[in-house]
């Protein structure tokens, strides 16, 4: 009876760095949630991860270039989930899916890590500047769904930038405010209602008559 072997594959250098790429920052990522930026150390980090000091230095030069890669993870996946609520509704309303995707970054802000991660420690252990550069992507797609529903008619032509920095810098307000209530879950839904009442009055000025 023949039998066959598979040949054996060895992973290359690039695939073994990005395990254990992904296994400090899931690590990191639970700590640094857990426990703060301040109170967590790298020894801790590479415990968890199961990897030396050694191998974390070579990925991440200091504590804050792991706190840094973390952070920017996060807001990532902020603006993943604030496009896919977008992405659901945009066809049908344009002002009403910037509001899908402000309401998709308050109930993911509601996540003690979250609010711990990037509205807590992230200022403080970056500085405003980085901060900035990172939360520049949520920043342009708030900026695209007000220019893309005053394209649509749903909202009165208006400078754009000004609009999409109000909207952002309140939701993070917004989103401290939750995490700091004895009863997040009612913050939440009572900021959402406020968010609604915003849209709504917004959306009345409405384009100019005739247009």
């Amino acid at each position: 009876m023949a039998t066959t072997t598979r040949p054996r594959t060895r992973r290359t250098q690039q695939e073994r760095s990005g395990t254990t790429t992904a296994e400090l920052l899931a690590a990191a990522r639970a700590l640094f949630a857990a426990d703060g930026y301040a109170a967590t150390s790298l020894d801790a980090v590479c415990e968890r991860a199961g990897v030396s000091k050694g191998a974390l230095y070579h990925h991440f030069r200091n504590k804050e270039a792991l706190f840094h890669a973390v952070y920017a993870a996060e807001e990532a996946k902020i603006a993943d989930a604030v496009a896919a609520a977008y992405l659901k509704v945009h066809e049908r309303d344009r002002w009403d899916a910037v509001f899908e995707g402000c309401k998709a970054y308050l109930m993911m802000c509601i996540d003690p890590g979250v609010q711990r991660i990037t509205l807590r420690d992230a200022p403080g252990a970056l500085g405003v500047e980085a901060v900035d550069e990172v939360t520049e992507l949520c920043v342009k797609q708030m900026r695209i769904g007000v220019s893309r529903a005053i394209d649509a008619g749903r909202i009165a032509p208006r400078p754009v930038e000004p609009l999409a920095r109000m909207l952002f810098g309140g939701l993070s307000e917004a989103a401290r405010t939750i995490g700091r209530a004895d009863d997040p879950k009612r913050a939440q839904r009572e900021a959402l209602a406020e968010l609604r009442r915003l849209f709504d009055a917004v959306a009345e000025d409405g384009p100019p008559t005739g247009t």
